[in-house]
């Protein structure tokens, strides 16, 4: 038995990539001479996500309650991930 057969799978989703992906995006503006290319962004988006812990919702009621930690302690982890992702891929982009 799948359970992606079984289950409707669509309603779970990690908030933790909003804002992981909303953070960057701020943060990039501030640059101008590093890469922001696909390759770069996605391995800063990859880095900074596995250096907080994860932000799983299913409902409704767990999409009002994310969006409620965007002014957090947890929203300070993910501007920081976010800092040394930039930080570590612009100092070694994974292409020449």
């Amino acid at each position: 038995m799948s359970l992606k057969d079984h289950y409707d799978l669509e309603n779970l989703v990690n908030e933790a990539e909003r804002l992981v992906f909303s953070e960057l995006e701020s943060q990039l503006k501030e640059y101008d001479s590093i890469c922001k290319c696909q390759d770069c962004v996605m391995d800063m988006a990859a880095y900074a996500l596995n250096h907080i812990k994860p932000y799983y919702r299913v409902s409704l009621m767990g999409t009002i309650y994310a969006h409620s930690i965007d002014n957090t302690e947890y929203a300070q982890e993910v501007k920081k991930a976010v800092r040394e992702a930039i930080k570590k891929i612009s100092g070694n982009p994974s292409h020449d």
